[in-house]
This record gives C-alpha cells, sequence and structure tokens, in this order.
C-alpha cells in the first residue's frame, strides 16, 4: 500500500517560517584531466529535527551469483548482465549490433549507449575509435528523467574517511517498494544528515542518478529527504535491506548506525496521487533514435560470429570490408555530421523481423557475474585512456555507484585532456558501467586506414578487469568450452582467470576496449592507472 506523505508540505510551510536552508553544489575538472569531486556548502541555519521512526530490522541479502551456464541464471535474468530484466520477452530477441560514432565530435553526446550491457570500443585509425554497441534483453527508450526541485549534485563523490553513509534514491515504477534493477534514479533530492541528538551536520543532493552520501565517522546518524509536493514516499522495508525503501512515508527519514559504511540507505518514490509535476516547457523528450551509426569494419565480422543470430547495423562500408562482415540493415550516412541516427521504431521493426528469420538456439552465456569482488586485485579509482592527443578520455570509480563513470574530452587543440562527464542523449544521465575491461590482441593493417582486429574464434589473449575500485591481471578466450564442443553453438567472448576459472564480473554493464599487445597500462600512483594505447606499424 503507497501512504500519502501528508505532512510534506505542513513541514516545508513550517521550515520556511522558521528558517533558510541553502545548499550548493559544484564541480570542477582540474588541469590533469581528472574529474574533481563535489563539494558541498553547508547550510547556515539548522533544521527543525523531527525524530525517524523506529523501522523495522531487515536483513541483508547474501551476495548472489549467476553463470557462466544458461541454466545458472534465472529466465528472467540477462546472461550479458547478470541483471533483472523488466520484460523477459525481450531475452527471446538475438542481440542488435550497432555500430556508434565516436568520431567526429559533432556525434556525441550519443544515443542509446546507457542501455547496452556490452559496448565494444576499438581503434579506426587517424587517431579515431568507434563503439559496437550491443543491445539484448532491453529496448532503448527516450525519457525526461522524473526530478526533484533542489540542485542536481554533480562530480564524483569524493571519499575522504573511512566510512560513508549514502545510496540512491529511485522511481519505484510498479510501486512495490522494491528497486529492481530497471528502475532510474531521481537526480535533485535534497538530503539532510543528522546525528544521533538531532544535531544538524550537513546537506547534499542526489545526482543526476539518484546518488547521495555523506563521509561519516563510526556513529548512529538520521538521514531525512525533502520531497517536492508532486513525489511521495513507497512502502518501506519491504524485503531485503539493500533492495528496499527505508524512507518514513510520513517523515521522510531513515535511521542508520554506520560501522563500517552503510551504502544502502535508500529512498523509493512514487508519483503524487494528488498533485502533477509542474510542466517546465522547456523540456522536451529526446528524439526516440540511437546513433549517431557509422560505417562496418572488419572486427565486426568476429564479434557477430560469437553472438549467434544476431543482428548487425551499420552504415555501409567499404568495399574490402562489406564483403568479408554480415549485415541485416543498412542505416543511410550522414557526411554532414556524425552520422545518421537509427530510429526506435526502425529499430525494433528490424530486431521483430531478425527474430522471425534466425535461428532461436543462440546462448549469450558463458560468464560469470557475482556482488562479491573477487580477491587479488589492486587498488584502483580511475584509469585514463589515451589515445591520442585529441582523443583522450577517462573512468573514474564512484563508491556510491560501485560503478565507473565514464568521462571524454572535446577533441579541440584548446581543450585537449580535459574530460567532462558522457551523458547519454536519451536520458541526459551520465554513463556508468560496473566492468571496465581492456583485452589485447592482435591488429593487422590491411590498408593505413583499415585494420583487421581478431577476435577469432579459437583465440585468446590478456586482458584486465576494473572493477569495484580494484585492477585485476585476467585472461580473455574464444576457445571452444564444454557447452560449444557438445552443441556446436558459439558463446561470447569469456574472461578467466590465470587457472582458467571464470572470473567474476560484476553484474551489471561491461564496457570493452580493444588494445594493441604493445599498449601500455601504467601505474600512476594513489589508484590511477594510464592506459597508452600505440596503433600498429603502418596504421595512420
Amino acid at each position: 500500500m503507497i501512504y500519502k506523505h501528508r505532512t510534506k508540505t505542513i513541514l516545508a510551510m513550517s521550515i520556511t517560517i522558521l528558517m533558510t536552508l541553502v545548499t550548493s553544489c559544484s564541480a570542477t575538472t582540474d588541469s590533469t584531466a581528472q574529474p574533481e569531486a563535489e563539494t558541498i556548502t553547508s547550510p547556515t541555519v539548522t533544521p527543525t529535527f523531527t525524530p525517524a521512526v523506529t523501522p523495522t530490522p531487515q536483513s541483508l541479502s547474501m551476495p548472489e551469483s549467476f553463470g557462466p551456464d544458461r541454466q545458472d541464471f534465472p529466465t528472467n535474468y540477462n546472461p550479458l548482465s547478470g541483471l533483472e530484466v523488466e520484460d523477459p520477452n525481450l531475452l527471446t530477441y538475438p542481440a542488435m549490433l550497432i555500430s556508434i560514432s565516436h568520431f567526429p565530435p559533432a556525434a556525441r553526446p550519443q544515443a542509446g549507449l546507457s542501455f547496452a550491457p556490452w559496448v565494444f570500443e576499438f581503434y579506426i585509425t587517424e587517431g579515431a575509435t568507434r563503439f559496437l554497441s550491443v543491445f539484448h534483453g532491453i529496448f532503448p527508450e527516450p525519457e525526461i528523467p522524473v526530478t526533484g526541485d533542489c540542485e542536481i549534485r554533480k562530480g564524483v563523490f569524493n571519499q575522504t574517511s573511512k566510512n560513508i553513509l549514502g545510496n540512491q534514491v529511485w522511481l519505484d515504477k510498479n510501486k512495490n517498494g522494491r528497486h529492481e534493477p530497471y528502475e532510474p534514479g531521481i537526480g535533485g533530492i535534497c538530503v539532510n544528515l543528522y546525528d544521533a541528538a538531532g544535531q544538524f551536520i550537513e546537506s547534499t543532493t542526489t545526482d543526476s542518478n539518484g546518488y547521495y552520501g555523506f563521509n561519516v565517522s563510526p556513529a548512529k546518524y538520521t538521514v531525512e529527504f525533502i520531497l517536492p509536493d508532486w513525489l511521495d514516499f513507497t512502502s518501506q522495508n519491504i524485503g531485503d535491506e539493500n533492495a528496499d525503501s527505508d524512507a518514513d512515508q510520513f517523515s521522510g527519514k531513515a535511521d542508520a548506525e554506520v560501522n563500517p559504511s552503510f551504502l544502502y540507505l535508500d529512498a523509493g518514490l512514487v508519483p503524487s496521487e494528488e498533485m502533477s509535476q509542474p510542466r517546465n516547457e522547456s523540456t522536451q523528450m529526446p528524439k526516440a533514435e540511437i546513433g549517431p551509426v557509422r560505417s562496418g569494419r572488419l572486427i565486426y565480422a568476429d564479434i557477430a560470429a560469437f553472438f549467434r543470430s544476431s543482428c548487425l547495423i551499420y552504415a555501409f562500408a567499404s568495399s574490402e570490408v562489406l564483403s568479408e562482415i554480415p549485415h541485416c540493415s543498412f542505416v543511410t550516412h550522414n557526411f554532414q555530421g556524425g552520422g545518421s541516427m537509427l530510429q526506435l521504431d526502425r529499430f525494433k521493426a528490424i530486431a521483430e523481423d531478425n527474430k522471425k528469420h534466425t535461428p532461436n538456439n543462440f546462448n549469450y552465456s558463458g560468464n560469470v557475474f557475482r556482488e562479491e569482488a573477487p580477491a587479488g586485485g589492486v587498488p584502483a579509482n580511475q584509469l585514463n585512456i589515451y589515445v591520442g592527443y585529441l582523443n583522450q578520455s577517462g573512468w573514474t570509480y564512484d563508491p556510491l555507484y560501485n560503478s565507473w563513470l565514464r568521462f571524454v574530452d572535446d577533441a579541440k587543440t584548446e581543450t585537449a585532456g580535459l574530460l567532462h562527464p558522457e551523458i547519454d542523449r536519451l536520458t541526459g544521465r551520465q554513463l556508468h558501467f560496473e566492468n571496465v575491461i581492456v583485452v589485447y590482441t592482435e591488429h593487422d593493417v590491411i590498408t593505413p586506414t583499415n585494420l583487421d582486429i581478431h577476435l577469432e574464434l579459437g583465440l585468446y589473449g590478456s586482458a584486465v578487469l576494473f572493477r569495484d575500485g580494484m585492477k585485476y591481471d585476467i585472461s580473455w578466450n574464444m576457445k571452444a568450452d564444454e557447452f560449444e564442443k557438445k552443441t556446436g553453438l558459439p558463446r561470447p567472448i569469456k574472461f578467466s582467470n590465470a587457472d582458467g576459472s571464470p572470473v567474476a564480473l560484476k553484474p551489471g554493464s561491461t564496457w570493452i576496449f580493444v588494445a594493441t599487445p604493445y599498449s601500455v597500462l601504467s601505474d600512476e600512483g594513489d589508484g590511477a592507472w594510464k592506459l597508452r594505447y600505440y596503433p600498429p606499424e603502418g596504421a595512420k
């Protein structure tokens, strides 16, 4: 049952009469191209404290593990992400592989990348890279994100103490009191922190994906979520502590005892049945399209081969490439910009047609997903990738997300090396991926502008996994496993430990950067790493 947050308006009026609360958030990028953490200015007047209702204790769910075989996943879980999907029927559709442009810079921000469980990034010569996005189990959709009436926090959370308190405010789309993986966060919600005596400590706001956090010492605290009138709290304490809403439905408060970090103090929100969100005429729904879509590359033949029955879409290709790679549809290339867009209606129609005309015995399992981080890693909180002076990107680990936020440059000489958040054009939210993997493999030069990057069946090589703020030396392989030997059916690229056992990926999305064997990953100190990509000799 969803209770009305009826005291919200009265409380807001009382607070307005008694005091003024000022919250300020800011983020900057420093000269070293490292994204700088956000800073919060504390209010000058202490809010009135009302004790929270003591919640019913909830247990934490045990860390789950899925894979490597399809029967190891629940039927409604995506074998490419290890996460539950909203519409299990979409798992019966073969993967859609879309060639997405990163150059020229007019292509940015791209549309749809946040919906892809896997994205491959690879070199296309002349200092540029391109993406092949793998869509499976979900169709991209445009969104005007639901937001609060506070400023949306920007920047990476800067952990300055051993313990942190926080996590996410999300939209409970199905109103069941549980946070499903496909339910989005809500930015711009003000959050206040009090000590055990009710004394105000500080305020923050949620970022574009709904995350908030505080640096704290071991102690008891109360967190207060301040909502606009058009939002209410969902049901409290339904199920696992790390997957439910903790906020009291009347006061908007929740208690926590921090020792060690407490990263599951969440608030699920639902639209009010009494008030609607004020319409902002300046906010328009993003166009329902994916892209920009660009030309095919030889590496697509290898990737399409291990995604059986998949549909590969690109904007034509040169003659020497076109004869080597499959396709199920083309997108007309627009030479005046970053590339032409693929309309979502057409995307869905192509997916339907491909499903009807390809074998349904595809199997995209083969990897293991586990919430608990493996042992044996070394600290990593930053990965910068240098492909060229005008092609630099970065991944910053955010402990609130337990994933990596993506940052890119502008590919301009005057701002070379300065990185800013990369967003999805469909949602306006910053891209974040739970796993970032560097795969090393041979690149053959066919012509100075045409490379054959080898990910064929039967090959294997070294790789590096970044997850949970740690770096792991692993391997990739396309050698046939027992399932493939028995059935003759290929499965996607697999990732393993030194002993050959499957390495545990974190449930979520995976970004795979394909590097040459002589590219160099260096330890920059204090958890920072830098990958210097070196192209093959003879390539532009």
